[in-house]
């Protein structure tokens, strides 16, 4: 299954907002892409580590100056997107 698919099928059966759907949508797409441009190369999200995260988090802050609430947005589509990952492989 196809990444963003994942993450819809996860804010389906979480009864998230169509909005909100879209703008994890839109996180987990622009968290892929950063460390594309970071590494070179493409690093599928099930091999990215927590520094992944940590170091996309500090980007948004010390790059972009997103506030705290925006990079919580970002933390929350990443995790919904690990605990979707965790629950398939557990099946």
């Amino acid at each position: 299954m196809k990444l963003l698919d994942q993450v819809h099928e996860a804010c389906v059966t979480k009864h998230y907002s169509p909005r909100t759907e879209e703008s994890y949508a839109g996180w987990v797409e622009r968290f892929v892409r950063f460390h594309r441009d970071t590494v070179g190369k493409w690093i599928h999200p099930q091999d990215m580590t927590a520094a992944h995260v940590e170091s996309f988090l500090t980007y948004l802050a010390v790059s972009r100056h997103v506030a705290a609430s925006t990079q919580n947005q970002a933390l929350n589509a990443l995790r919904l997107l690990v605990l979707r990952r965790r629950q398939q492989r557990n099946r």
